[in-house]
């Protein structure tokens, strides 16, 4: 019997801390005075009573109750149940003490105010209905006047009524004021009362969110509630408590938090706690908090909390259930949504049931809900009985979870809730107090022990479920409510509006002494009466329910697993019978079957089995079988060990050894010590307490009878005999517990569980004597206490590595974070912990002591848990360091004789067939070559062989990194894989974390990746053998040879001296020394810019481009190494170069020699082939009529140092004037002459883009007379140069007549071609087109998701060049409003400048804003797209990522779907539309080309050689292609070392694969008109390969400079002078090189050639070939070139031709049948074998079959090509037969041609409508976050917004809507922005003054582009235009100095644009807007005018460079910032 109330208190408002209305609370008085023993008082009760506050109201309110919940500091709560009414207190408003007046607050102070009081109970019960009707009693008592005095009615209350126990009677009592009550305890304290709490919170927030806050409370997350009630406050959290059951909340729980104590909530640790919803926005910045509105019904999560998913299918269930709780009767409450939906499943019912009269209360609902939760823990902790582990019955029980087993078994390792749940606090004292075998059970006992039955009968009928939980709801329903009987109540209440009355009194002061009085008495009574008979708890053994073994489908398991564990014991059995190849064969197949969990525990209990049978010493095969196999267990288990694998493990590895010599025994421990699992402290905690829960077992098990004929069984189970006891396998072989009968063996008795065994000692403990309870406990402690000892000694086993000097690997974070130990110190940190050991702590080593302080802190924990005694934990401390250095002693000499024992037998490392001059450099270390990301040679879905994994060894020489060895299944291990690649290929090298892989036994964790560029990756694995210094050596090297410091160290110069450089370029060193230079260096830079004087003609300009020209004049300027100003500068280009005519010799003009020994090169012999003449002086006059020569201007590299030293120029050009027009190109790479066209004789020029003139005036400017005459000079002559090419091309005069009869005289036809069908032009919007006709048709190139001109130059964004787009259609002439089709009026208008010219030039944009187009007449400039540099070695990178992948592709990511993303196939369909449009021109249009693209020598390169390729059948001949590669890539400089990164100093740049992209181009025309090409593509594939290979010097160097300089340019059989002190110390060496430096790749292709037919394409014609080939180029027609995915394991790439042959030719040798004759047949797999080389070739085959015959005949043995050459033609018949061509044919050619002509046509479209382009799409848009309510699309890419799901983008201009990634790519084409057309100028030219003298010198901008029109002040449409304009001063970029100009923002050209006066019509310069970053006010500005206002300078900064503005005043500043900002 239990008081009903401790305390009984009267609070009041404090007036004597009254401050305006607001203080604090006072205990008035309380009862008893004194503090109960059991109960003390709690302070700071007051704070509860008001947790909002104790202020006053002008109001009186009426009485409020509520239920506050304090926790003491035992973790006990104790209920405050609070009534607060109003009195009336008279208030004489005073002024306070500082000053302030009731006015200055918030509450206004009356003369008649309202205080509160509270009357409060305080009880350990939480009967709250009994104390709101007491306290409602009082109130009534005294607000109604009875005739009951308040001390009695509050003594009876404290002392008079006792509370019986749970299970207790109904008691009836009386407080003295007439009234009746009773009061009934539950029948189970264990079981919560909720009355109907958690119906009202689902009521409140709905299934979803209750569910959602029961998942954060059981994962231990912050709760928060808000509400207006505190009741509800209350409620809600005690549901959330209630919902728990059967666990209980441990952490904070404050139903009602008082605001004072608000720092609560910042605790670390989870809470639940409420609040009132007026202080909610005082939680407002919390953080980490769940806030839930209960009057809103929602629940808000922070981003930074994240949830677990409650586990299915119990989730599933219980919301099923939720929804159909009562559904035969539909609630009348208005719960839509809400748990009480009982009408969902019925709502679409034609004839719905009627409703019931008497609707189901609110209550019952509750007890349903909580039977679902109840269902739900149940099944959720199904089998939690079977993993109790026993640890001590006597004197008290300790029982421990193990959560692994549980885990393992349930299959929910991964169900992130339930592992959060398990490591909970709550399932902790849930162990703790149901763990007890023999107690008290309650209702989840019950239902726990039948869930599995009730689950499978509701899964057979499924309307039993609502029939099982409305009886589960009836069993909680009664322990709520046990007595059937009804009681009724008499409890008196206030009368109506008794509250409100006037005059009514304070609450009296309570007699004090009466009070105790009475208290006392009843006290005293209670004490005499006799006590109640209480219905004692019924203590039993706790029902088992379904073991955790049955829950799992055994007999699916055995059905899968039964093969395999066949196999497993037959490998076993031929193990131990010594029978090792037998096992070896099926050796792989066990290790492949151990990946299951049930074959893992097979392997143990086999092996234990066999351990029984004394077989635990081994052979040293057998100890190693038996090691490999543990080691796989292990590697295929977690650390966990949820399957109970290592603990099975652990005492076989301490068993099994083998002796390695007398008195030396080897276990094998110490082979599987690295594995996470040994580290994990919470595996050798649960592993102690299975064993010893064994031992306990084995203790007590002999005293029941039932068991006596139970074997004993060993840990290890004997192995089964008949063949179905396979599932034996599935039982946790540590757990003790009761067995299903199914699992018994026939031959043996049921074993009784441990639990059975615990429950019947506790049941018995009560009658054993004294002796005999001091016996059991001593007996169990010291089987704790030796199980402790055994374990100590495990541990020191497992920790301590064979190698004692170094650690084992930690493969798991440190212990300490996954161990629950709560043990802060321990014995193992005292100064005694060896001073009896008899060992010094000096002299055990670090591994040592952390092994003793691991074994020691495990020693702590479980022995303090287990009660072991103090005396016998001090003995163990004192025993573990002998132990661990006793143990490192033993190990010792383990190590030494290990490491004498014979090496495994392993494969003999396969020696490399090497190269011709090819060394090995580091001998080869023995690894495993890995398999990658590609399914080839894996077998499996691809078939073949298992090539991969291989064995084998990985060398290192001078030339490849190559692997040679076998594979590792047996299978296929008679073949040899080899894989390599040059080393100067290596781009990547990384560590890489390595998994499990099949057929090798012991994977390292880590390996190396090394991937090539050549498409190749070498996934390698170091064998144990080879040594950490090996591998580092091997990393270091092939870094070395990586990364040479020049090329003469590579490969292709191997033995030979680095020769000097040649001395015909300078006799004497240019600067003897560092006076010199320094005065030379700063003279140049003085004269550069303007500031020193030139000296005589003597010199003359050879200035390259200074370092920052590109970036500055370039828009394409970016931050990687690709532009010029960032890249390492070649030693050959000196930056600094004005150089002396002295400093080159003049030998290269004087000698005739070195020009004809330059002719014969296969460069510039072509030049002779097409007729350019010879060599000649611009100074020779001479009579020839021929309209070209070849120029000497460049003998000695003095105009370009990256031009060849002969050039085809004009022949009435001088030398001279090219010198000085040089200087407008970058790098000085000028327009030459590099094909022309047989018939048309249109010219196709190469040269690089063209500088900025502002530059070029800065540096050449005369600062005196304030003109460029330097820059004048070059434009004359610029121009004069362009009017020669024009003269020199045929269709410039007017008697040309194309010859093709649909060649263009203009591009007319042309353009009706590609009319009629799709044409891509760009688009704008419709306002546009209707305010500007001139451009009104501008339609995007492709749809929005196409490169838009926002960045014009090149392609910077991702192009999607064939998506739909806005086509040309001329049927569709008619717009829809009945008008002119606006894009047909587009088309005409922008192509009216496509006018046949002779010359047409393709360069960027921001070339074309300088190019005044007057000045070249017949010319015409067409910005062309492209792709950069640095967009090319991206794309590179993923496609070697697609095409190589270092792991298996997902579906997600699959291969078309990577080279989708890589864009290759993008620029490989730019490349070739580029040289289709130059092809287009120069054949049917027969005008001449320039291709001018960046600095000249990459892009510019490739368009180039694609369209002399596609032009001239030469070029598709051997020969042929020799010329083009040797002229257009090597002669003009394409930047090879650079590019391929071929040294040191080039590593950062980065690979950059132009020439390889340039051969895929090729091999994309060779796959269309195979016929054309005399090689094949084998040829271009060995190109490619060597390219990059540094095997051929071909490749080498950046331009011919540098290769002159080499002195090996000239001429190969020339020998070069090598240093002689070098040549001494290797004379031998020298004397056989000198001859040559290096081999040329075209030499070796010729002399393979010769002798075989490798190279050639045998579908080669001459006759049926077309003269110019025009190719597809849709995305459609590209393949992915072959050469990216091939691979050939048999010998490694084939195009090492040598080694090749040399492999094939061993492996056919090796290839003989049984009586030895070699095989005539071959499988061929496709990435083991090369099909080419293997498939048979008839032409091949008789040519071979030709040269036998000769020899056996004795003749003269013929060339092959001698042999084909002789080959009769066909017959004359076919000669003069006429080939009639089909309708059919004649359509598909001509739509290949019009597709072609279509292409051209839009290049030159999209050029020429770039003016126009720039100024309708330069009007950028304003763009604002926006959320839209009703669906939107974007107008970009047409997608769908939504604004539930995310926010868009919105224009405030235009209205225009897109995504927010979608904004970088929208068109700049604000509609709110007018457009007014330029009256002056035509789309195709620009106006600029005629007299080139008169220019200023006034300064241009950096981004100076075309002149624009003229400003007229009084322009309408100007005026339109103009959004600002005024004067301001400008501060110069030179000199620094300020000056007035009249400055206009413009809005139709988006510029700012400045001029000399408001009367002045020229522009001087202008501001790109689309360039300025910031637009800011700055201060303090040095050299600013007088008197000029501090505020009114601003700066506006672009990409380019700062301007600095002053204003009028700070106000004008401001306003023009405003302005600008409105643009930017």
């Amino acid at each position: 019997m239990s008081r009903l109330a401790d305390y009984f208190i009267v609070i009041g408002y404090d007036h004597d801390k009254d401050r305006n209305g607001s203080s604090e609370g006072r205990i008035i008085q309380r009862f008893p005075e004194t503090d109960w023993d059991s109960c003390p008082f709690t302070q700071s009760i007051e704070l509860f009573c008001r947790p909002i506050g104790w202020t006053l109201s002008a109001n009186r309110q009426p009485p409020e109750f509520f239920v506050a919940v304090l926790t003491d500091i035992d973790a006990d709560r104790h209920y405050l149940s609070v009534l607060t009414f109003s009195e009336s207190v008279a208030i004489s408003p005073t002024k306070s003490d500082d000053g302030d007046t009731e006015e200055d607050t918030a509450l206004n102070i009356h003369s008649l105010m309202y205080s509160p009081k509270s009357i409060v109970l305080v009880s350990r019960l939480d009967y709250f209905e009994t104390f709101k009707n007491c306290l409602g009693i009082i109130y009534t008592a005294y607000v109604d006047k009875l005739d009951v005095q308040l001390e009695v009615l509050v003594g009876n209350i404290l002392g008079c009524v006792q509370v019986p126990p749970p299970g207790g009677p109904q008691v009836r009592f009386s407080i003295g004021a007439g009234d009746r009550q009773a009061l009934q305890p539950p029948l189970s304290a264990s079981v919560p009362s909720s009355r109907n709490a958690t119906a009202l919170l689902f009521q409140q927030l709905g299934i979803q969110n209750v569910l959602t806050l029961f998942c954060a409370a059981m994962t231990d997350h912050k709760i928060l509630f808000h509400s207006q009630s505190y009741s509800r406050l209350t409620d809600a959290c005690q549901a959330i408590n209630i919902l728990q059951y059967p666990l209980r909340y441990s952490y904070v729980y404050v139903p009602i938090l008082p605001a004072p104590l608000y720092e609560v909530l910042n605790t670390p640790t989870p809470f639940i706690a409420g609040v009132h919803s007026s202080l909610a926005e005082d939680t407002a910045d919390l953080v980490d908090v769940i806030i839930v509105d209960l009057d809103g019904g929602s629940v808000h999560i922070p981003e930074c909390v994240n949830l677990p998913t409650l586990p299915e299918p119990m989730v599933s269930r219980a919301k099923k259930t939720l929804t159909m709780i009562d559904i035969t009767s539909i609630s009348t409450f208005t719960w839509s949504e809400m748990v009480m939906n009982a009408d969902l499943l019925m709502a679409d019912y034609a004839f719905p049931p009627p409703s019931p009269k008497k609707p189901p209360s609110l209550e019952q609902k509750d007890k349903e809900i909580r039977a679902i939760f109840i269902r739900f823990f149940a099944e959720l902790l199904s089998g939690y009985r079977s993993c109790l582990t026993v640890i001590r019955i006597h004197p008290e029980p300790f029982i421990t979870f193990h959560k692994a087993n549980f885990l393992g078994h349930r299959g929910m390792v991964d169900v992130d809730f339930l592992v959060r749940v398990l490591e909970g606090m709550s399932f902790s004292t849930f162990v703790a107090e149901r763990g007890n075998p023999y107690r008290a059970c309650d209702i989840f006992d019950e239902v726990y022990s039948n869930i599995h039955d009730l689950l499978t009968t509701e899964t057979a009928d499924p309307e039993k479920v609502m029939e099982h939980v409305k009886d589960l709801a009836k069993h909680l329903h009664t322990n709520e409510n046990p007595n059937p009987q009804p009681y009724v109540q008499k409890v008196p209440k206030p009368t109506d509006g008794a509250y409100s009355r006037i005059h009514q009194t304070p609450f009296p002061v309570l007699n004090s002494d009466h009070v105790h009085t009475i208290l006392h008495e009843g006290i005293e009574k209670h004490s005499l009466k006799s006590k109640m008979t209480v219905r004692p708890n019924q203590v039993r053994i706790v029902p088992m329910g379904t073991p955790i073994t049955a829950l799992v489908d055994r007999q699916r398991m055995v059905d899968n697993n039964a093969r395999r564990l066949e196999v497993l014991r037959n490998c076993i059995n031929f193990l131990f019978d010594n029978k090792i190849s037998d096992a070896r064969i099926i050796f792989p197949a066990v290790l492949r079957a151990l990946k299951s969990r049930v074959a893992r525990l097979a392997l143990t209990q086999e092996l234990g089995y066999h351990i029984r049978s004394n077989r635990a010493v081994l052979e040293h095969q057998q100890f190693d079988l038996v090691v490999k196999l543990l080691n796989c267990c292990l590697q295929n288990d977690s650390s966990m060990d949820e399957n109970g694998v290592a603990a099975a493990i652990l005492p076989l590895a301490t068993t099994f050894c083998r002796k390695l010599c007398t008195g030396i025994i080897q276990f094998a421990y110490t082979c599987v010590q690295e594995h996470a699992v040994w580290q994990n402290m919470q595996f050798w905690e649960a592993a102690f307490y299975l064993d010893v829960q064994k031992q306990i077992q084995q203790l007590y098990a002999p005293h029941y009878e039932e068991n006596n004929v139970s074997d004993k069984r060993d840990s290890f189970p004997a192995s089964p005999t008949h063949k179905n006891n396979e599932l034996n396998v599935a039982k946790n072989s540590s757990n003790g517990q009761t067995v299903s009968s199914e699992r018994r063996s026939s031959y043996r008795s049921r074993e009784i569980g441990v639990l059975e065994i615990a429950a019947e000692q506790l049941r018995v403990w009560p009658t054993l004597g004294e002796e005999k309870r001091e016996e059991m406990v001593s007996n169990e402690e010291s089987t704790v206490y030796s199980q402790a000892i055994h374990y100590a000694n495990r541990m020191v086993y497992m920790r301590v590595p064979l190698e004692t000097q170094k650690s084992i690997k930690t493969l798991s974070p440190d212990w300490e974070s996954t161990s629950n130990s709560n043990i802060a110190s321990s014995l193992a940190d005292s100064e005694s912990m060896d001073a009896e050991s008899g060992y010094d702590e000096m002299e055990i080593s670090d591994v040592g002591a952390n092994v003793i302080k691991f074994v020691t802190r495990f020693v702590d924990k479980v022995c303090n848990e287990s009660q072991v005694t103090q005396e016998h934990i001090k003995s163990l401390h004192q025993m573990i360091p002998g132990v661990v250095a006793m143990h490192i002693e033993t190990l010792e000499a383990v190590n030494r004789e290990s490491k004498r024992l014979p090496p495994i037998q392993k494969p003999k490392l396969l020696k490399p067939t090497l190269l011709p001059g090819e060394e090995v450099v580091m001998d080869g270390l023995r690894v495993y070559l890995l398999p990658d990301g590609r399914e080839e040679g894996l077998g499996g879905n691809m078939g073949g062989p298992t090539l991969l994994p291989a064995e084998g060894a990985v060398f290192l020489t001078n030339y490849r990194i190559l692997f040679k060895g076998t594979p590792c299944d047996p299978l296929a291990c008679e073949q040899i894989v080899i894989r390599s690649f040059p080393i100067s290929t290596l781009t990547k090298e990384k560590l890489v974390k390595l998994q499990y892989t099949p057929h090798i036994d012991q994977l390292p964790k880590e390996g190396v990746q090394l991937r090539s560029c050549i498409f190749q990756l070498m996934k390698i694995a170091f064998d144990e053998e080879v040594s950490p210094d090996d591998v580092e050596a091997f990393r270091k090297l092939s870094t070395k040879y990586r990364s040479p410091t020049t090329v003469f160290m590579t490969f292709a110069f191997a033995g030979q001296a680095i020769p000097q450089p040649s001395t015909m370029l300078k006799p004497v060193e240019k600067n003897a020394s560092l006076k010199n230079f320094a005065k030379k260096t700063i003279m140049k830079t003085a004269r550069k810019a303007g500031i020193a004087k030139q000296k005589a003609p003597k010199r003359k300009y050879v200035l390259p481009t200074p370092p920052m020209s590109r970036r500055s004049m370039s828009p394409r300027s970016s931050a990687g190494s690709d532009s010029e100003s960032d890249r390492p500068v070649s030693e050959a280009l000196d930056d600094l170069s004005i150089i002396d005519e002295g400093e080159f010799g003049r030998s290269w003009l004087s000698d005739p020699k070195v020009i004809e020994r330059l002719m014969e090169r296969p460069g510039y012999q072509d030049y002779v082939r097409q007729g350019f003449g010879e060599p000649s002086d611009s100074s020779v006059k001479g009579k020839s009529t021929e309209q070209f020569r070849i120029s000497t201007v460049n003998s000695n590299f003095s105009v370009s140092k990256s031009y060849p030293a002969l050039l085809v120029v004009p022949a009435n050009f001088p030398d001279d004037s090219i010198r000085r027009f040089a200087r407008t190109h970058r790098q000085y790479r000028f327009p030459v002459v590099t094909w022309r066209h047989p018939r048309t004789k249109a010219l196709l020029l190469r040269a690089s883009g063209f500088h900025g003139r502002g530059l070029m005036g800065m540096l050449k400017s005369d600062t005196t007379t304030g003109t460029s005459t330097g820059e004048i000079s070059a434009s004359l002559h610029q121009e004069r140069y362009f009017s020669c090419i024009v003269s020199a091309t045929p269709n410039s005069m007017k008697s040309y007549k194309p010859s093709y009869s649909d060649s263009l005289t203009s591009l007319d036809s042309l353009m009706l071609t590609g009319v009629q069908e799709s044409l891509l032009v760009p688009e704008t919007p419709e306002v546009v087109r209707r305010s500007h006709p001139a451009a009104s048709s501008m339609r995007n190139i492709s749809n929005p998701k196409t490169s838009s001109f926002s960045r014009i130059g090149s392609i910077r964004e991702k192009p999607r060049m064939n998506s739909s787009s806005a086509t040309l259609d001329s049927s569709a002439m008619l717009h829809q409003n009945g008008g002119v089709n606006e894009r047909s009026e587009l088309l005409h208008n922008s192509v009216q400048g496509l006018k046949r010219v002779a010359l047409y030039v393709l360069g960027e944009k921001a070339q074309m804003k300088g190019i005044k187009v007057e000045s070249f007449p017949k010319c015409d400039f067409i910005p062309v797209e492209f792709y950069e540099v640095r967009q090319v070695k991206a794309s590179f990178k993923k496609l070697m990522r697609a095409c190589v992948p270092s792991a298996p592709l997902t579906p997600e990511t699959g291969f078309h779907k990577l080279v989708e993303e890589s864009e290759w196939l993008l620029q490989v369909q730019n490349i070739m539309q580029l040289a289709g449009a130059t092809v287009d021109l120069l054949d049917v249009q027969g005008s001449s080309v320039i291709i001018c693209l960046e600095d000249g020598w990459d892009i510019t390169t490739q368009v180039v050689s694609v369209a002399q390729l596609l032009l001239d059948p030469y070029y598709r001949t051997i020969e042929g292609f020799k010329s083009l590669v040797e002229k257009e890539w090597l002669s003009f400089g394409h930047r090879f070392t650079h590019r391929s990164n071929q040294t040191a100093a080039n590593q950062a740049s980065g690979f950059a694969p132009l020439f390889l992209q340039f051969l895929d181009v090729i091999h994309q025309i060779h796959n269309q008109f195979p016929l054309s090409f005399e090689y094949n593509q084998f040829f271009l594939r060995f190109i490619g390969y060597h390219y990059v290979s540094n095997r051929f010097r071909t490749f080498m160097m950046d331009n011919e400079y540098e290769r002159v300089e080499a002195g090996w340019l000239m001429d190969d059989r020339r020998s070069s002078k090598i240093n002689h002190e070098q040549s001494e110390l290797d004379a031998g060496f020298a004397q056989r090189h000198q001859s040559h430096q290096g081999t040329s790749i075209w030499d070796y292709i010729e002399k393979h050639h010769r002798k075989s037919t490798l190279f050639l394409n045998f579908q080669y014609s001459t006759r049926d070939q077309d003269v110019v080939l025009r190719p597809y180029s849709n995305i459609s027609n590209l393949r992915i070139w072959d050469f990216f995915l091939n691979e050939d394991l048999a010998h490694g790439p084939a195009y090492e031709i040598e080694t090749t042959n040399k492999e094939i030719q061993i492996s056919e040798e090796e290839r003989t049948d049984s009586s030895g004759q070699p095989l005539m047949r071959k499988i061929v797999n496709g990435c083991y074998d090369n099909v080419i080389l293997q498939q048979p070739n008839v032409f091949r085959q008789m040519l071979q079959e030709i040269h036998k015959l000769e020899t056996d005949l004795g003749h003269f043995q013929q060339k092959w090509k001698a042999v084909w050459d002789k080959l009769d033609l066909p017959t004359g018949k076919r000669e003069t037969m006429q080939r009639n061509l089909s309708f059919n044919t004649q359509i598909v050619k001509s739509h290949g041609r019009s597709i072609h002509k279509r292409s051209t046509l839009e290049i030159l479209v999209k050029g020429k409508m770039l003016g126009e382009a720039a100024k309708m799409f330069s009007q950028p848009h304003r763009f604002e976050k926006h959320t839209y309510t009703t669906p939107a699309y974007c107008d970009y890419c047409g997608q769908v917004l939504w604004g539930l799901l995310k926010t868009g983008m919105h224009c405030t201009d235009c209205g225009y809507n897109c995504h927010e990634k979608c904004t970088s790519n929208v068109p700049k084409n604000c509609t709110k922005l007018k457009i007014v057309p330029d009256t002056g100028n035509n789309s195709s030219s620009v106006s600029r003054s005629s007299d080139t003298s008169t220019l200023k010198s006034e300064e241009f901008p950096v981004e100076s582009g075309p002149t624009f029109a003229t400003y007229t002040p009084a322009s309408a449409n100007t005026e339109n235009s103009c959004l600002h304009k005024g004067y301001l001063f400008k501060r110069g970029a030179l000199l620094k100095g300020w000056k007035q100009r009249w400055f206009v923002l413009d809005s139709t050209k988006h510029q700012l644009r400045y001029y000399d006066s408001e009367e002045d019509t020229n522009c001087k310069g202008y501001i790109e807007l689309f360039d300025v970053q910031s637009v800011q006010i700055i201060r303090n500005v040095q050299g600013a005018p007088k008197k000029a206002d501090e505020n009114a300078f601003f700066e506006l900064k672009t990409n380019r460079r700062v301007y600095n503005f002053l204003a009028a005043d700070a106000k004008t500043a401001q306003i023009w910032i405003d302005r600008i900002h409105g643009f930017i």
